[in-house]
């Protein structure tokens, strides 16, 4: 039975896409209006209150509207909903003893925030629904504590982080748990906002293959004795983590790319072999890298290449799944019916894991999705620690970044869903 959500999703989609091909002048009355939105006089100088980025209903790139919000009124994560409801406060509204309010100077933008406009993202769709400020990544200062301080942070403060939804935003409410103060290392709000939702995903997603916590030598706990991992899109915000923190790790690198342009970025990450999948057929390269097998294949293609990744674990092997981009199109603004049948017919296709092949082949297939991770701060909060001690030693570096304005977010959006970005793109505020 097809889900509401995903019903209202569909609609909505093809309704943009209808009136964008044959009635263009109609989009702007697809676009829905918030009540927290001022939509006073243009010419009005409305001081320093909070722009951001709304999304009113699924659709295109029509749906990204930077609007202001009301004196007083600015964004917040779901996980604060004791403040306010979100994806904006009340004004006036009252912090709680573990949140700050920070003046948002730049925010990062991933392929989930694509997934989120189009209305395919589950977290945001339980917690927050419509309208919605998509984002996670964070970097400012902080410009309210509450009167009961007990965040560890003062006024000025520059910090950076992550917020379960509403980064795109020049303010916003995050509990301190979610933010660190920004090391002298990282010499611009840019690179400190192009790295907690990537880092954090890379950690994770090696906590799962065995490799953190560390031991008191610094090294994964397991110790395997195959040292072969295999990462998918290797060049992009989350691989390029995953490079990095597996060389931290002393793991053999292989790592996969879909275009030639970006071989030469895959080889600056320390990857010891790299596919150019575009040009090489993919597993035959992988079977040469590493005859035994993987000991973890870290995969958020979906689709394209689940079941191969499978096929080519090795014993105590560990596939990780943390995306389905192939699942969806590539470098399209709007979904069009005939994208919707597509979708439809690779989510039919998808590989399905018998639990008693997982037995015998001693393998194991483990999914998440950090943005569901809203009362686990304790996790969150040590695998930030982690990311920021290798940060401060010089082991992990912050990704190639792309600044952008906030205005050009539209363009950031069709960037990333045409599969040629590399590292990171970050809009100024």
């Amino acid at each position: 039975m097809l889900d509401v959500d995903v019903l209202f999703a569909l609609l909505a989609n093809v309704l943009s896409w209808l009136v964008a091909k044959f009635a263009p002048s109609l989009l702007p009355f697809l676009l829905p209006v918030s009540p927290e939105e001022d939509t006073g006089d243009a010419g009005v100088d409305r001081g320093d209150q909070t722009q951001a980025i709304s999304i009113g209903r699924p659709g295109g790139m029509e749906q990204l509207r930077l609007i202001t919000l009301k004196k007083g009124v600015c964004t917040i994560g779901y996980n604060c909903r004791m403040i306010s409801p979100p994806p904006f406060t009340a004004p006036g509204f009252q912090l709680t003893s573990d949140c700050v309010v920070i003046r948002n100077c730049a925010f990062s933008v991933n392929y989930a925030d694509c997934c989120i406009r189009w209305g395919l993202y589950d977290s945001a769709k339980q917690y927050v629904g419509w309208p919605i400020c998509p984002g996670f990544d964070v970097s400012g200062t902080v410009e309210r504590v509450p009167d009961n301080n007990r965040t560890g942070l003062e006024v000025g403060d520059k910090v950076f982080g992550c917020s379960l939804f509403g980064a795109y935003s020049t303010r916003l409410v995050i509990p301190s748990v979610q933010l660190r103060k920004i090391p002298e290392c990282l010499d611009t709000f840019a690179k400190a906002a192009s790295i907690p939702a990537v880092a954090l995903t890379a950690l994770y997603a090696l906590h799962l293959a065995g490799y953190f916590p560390l031991d008191k030598e610094g090294n994964g706990r397991i110790k395997f004795t195959n040292k072969s991992v295999l990462i998918h899109s290797c060049a992009g915000g989350v691989g390029s983590m995953l490079c990095g923190m597996s060389k931290i790790l002393g793991l053999n690198v292989v790592g996969v790319v879909g275009r030639t342009s970006k071989v030469e970025e895959a080889k600056s990450l320390g990857c010891d072999v790299v596919i150019d999948k575009s040009k090489e057929d993919l597993w035959s390269v992988a079977e040469q890298a590493s005859p035994n097998g993987y000991i973890a294949i870290f995969d958020a293609n979906g689709v394209s290449t689940l079941r191969q990744s499978y096929d080519h674990l090795a014993p105590s092997g560990r596939l990780i799944v943390f995306g389905f981009h192939s699942n969806l199109p590539v470098g399209n603004d709007m979904l069009s019916p005939m994208e919707w049948i597509r979708m439809g017919i690779k989510m039919a296709t998808m590989p399905k894991f018998d639990a008693m092949d997982l037995t015998v082949s001693n393998k194991s297939v483990l999914g998440f999705n950090l943005s569901f991770f809203a009362d686990e701060r304790d996790v969150l909060s040590d695998m930030f620690d982690q990311v920021l001690e290798w940060i401060e030693q010089g082991k992990l570096k912050c990704p190639r970044v792309v600044e952008m304005g906030m205005a050009d977010v539209a363009s950031a959006h069709g960037i990333i869903q045409s599969g040629k970005s590399i590292g990171k793109i970050v809009l100024t505020c």
